[in-house]
C-alpha cells in the first residue's frame, strides 16, 4: 500500500460503517449478539479507544519513550481482560457521546495518515517501536480493518434483531 491507497480504503470502510451506523439509536445501541455480549456500543468504543492507543504509540515512539504494544502489562492473548472494561464503560454512556468520540476518533486518524508520507508510512524501520509493521500497517489495522470488522459484526447484530 501507499498513503493514497490507505486514505481511499480508510474512507471506503468508514462510509460503510457510517451508513450501518445511520440505523442504529440509543436503544439499538445496546443490542449485542446471541453468542457474545459486546454491544454495538462497546464495539464503537472499542474501535475508538484503539485508535487512540495508535497514537499514543506513535507520540511515545517518536518522544523516545518506551512503546507498550499493546499496552503496558499485557499480552496480545490477554486483551479480552485489557477491553472488559472498555466495553462495561461504554454500556452505560450514551450512544451520541460514543459516536461523537468515534468520529472525532478517525477524524483524528485520518488526518495523521494525510499528513504523513509514503516514505513514514510505509517503509521498514522507520520506527523501531513498530517491528516488522510499518507504520501504515498499523494506522490500517487501527482504522479501516477495524471499521470493517465493526461493520460486519453490527450489521450481524442488527440482522439478527429484525
Amino acid at each position: 500500500m501507499n498513503k493514497t491507497e490507505l486514505l481511499t480504503v480508510f474512507d471506503k470502510e468508514l462510509t460503510k460503517l457510517g451508513k450501518t451506523l445511520a440505523a442504529v439509536d440509543e436503544h439499538s445501541s445496546g443490542f449485542s449478539a446471541p453468542d457474545d455480549p459486546a454491544t454495538i456500543k462497546g464495539i464503537i468504543a472499542h474501535r475508538t479507544h484503539w485508535m487512540g492507543m495508535f497514537h499514543r504509540w506513535y507520540e511515545d515512539g517518536v518522544a523516545g519513550r518506551q512503546v507498550f504494544v499493546p499496552t503496558k502489562g499485557y499480552k496480545w492473548n490477554q486483551l479480552k481482560a485489557y477491553n472488559a472494561p472498555i466495553y462495561a464503560k461504554a454500556n452505560i454512556t450514551p450512544w451520541a457521546a460514543l459516536l461523537s468520540d468515534f468520529e472525532t476518533a478517525c477524524e483524528h486518524l485520518r488526518t495523521f495518515i494525510a499528513s504523513r508520507t509514503d516514505h513514514e508510512l510505509y517503509t521498514d524501520g522507520v520506527y523501531g517501536w513498530t517491528g516488522k509493521w510499518t507504520l501504515g500497517r498499523y494506522a490500517e489495522a487501527s482504522g479501516p480493518s477495524h471499521f470493517r470488522s465493526a461493520n460486519t459484526y453490527i450489521r450481524a447484530i442488527l440482522n439478527s434483531a429484525r
